[in-house]
């Protein structure tokens, strides 16, 4: 590659799109795919990745060390799963460059969206308090600390009604296993109507 062909990749603007693979994650791609077009922009689809308990734990740890390639390469095959899901075989379309980051979402997100023609896109997550006190908020992050325009895209109204169905199932077998195993526990041992 040339040096003005490399200074011309180099300036290309990006649109940088945060996947964790969760179907926020999935909406904020979708839109990062049509805003890239939009723009004649270049797709930059990253997920960040920590070691369990953090990276301090994991310089700490001689397993940890261990793993730390390990859990790249699952960063790296949920990224391509992930992309695989929204795009299928054939790709975006247009100009892409996936990364996966290791360090924490919001600051590794900012970290690469740092030039002033780029466009940083997120999920906007959870909006549930229980949510915002247990998880730290990366689209908040994103925009308290970018130095780029940040699009925040809000959750799938679809999102909202499957996580509320799931709910439901779940409670609904906790209930018939108890009152399974409770039938159970009241039929004598060698019944007849048990067999």
């Amino acid at each position: 590659m040339s040096e003005s062909e490399s200074d011309d990749a180099h300036s290309a603007t990006r649109v940088v799109v945060g996947v964790s693979g969760s179907l926020n994650s999935v909406a904020a791609l979708r839109r990062a795919a049509d805003e890239a077009r939009r723009r004649g922009a270049e797709l930059w689809p990253v997920l960040a990745w920590e070691p369990p308990g953090g990276d301090l734990a994991a310089r700490r740890s001689p397993v940890a060390c261990v793993m730390i390639g390990e859990w790249e390469r699952l960063a790296r095959e949920r990224l391509v799963e992930a992309l695989g899901g929204v795009f299928g075989a054939e790709g975006p379309g247009l100009p892409m460059r996936a990364l996966i980051a290791r360090g924490a979402p919001g600051p590794a997100l900012v970290e690469i969206a740092a030039r002033d023609d780029d466009v940083l896109i997120i999920g906007a997550g959870h909006r549930s308090l229980w949510h915002r006190a247990l998880w730290p908020s990366v689209s908040r992050y994103c925009l308290a600390h970018a130095s780029c325009p940040v699009l925040a895209v809000p959750p799938s109204p679809l999102e909202a009604a499957l996580t509320a169905a799931h709910r439901r199932n779940s409670w609904r077998l906790r209930l018939d296993t108890g009152h399974f195993t409770r039938e159970l526990e009241s039929v004598p041992p060698g019944d007849s109507a048990a067999e």
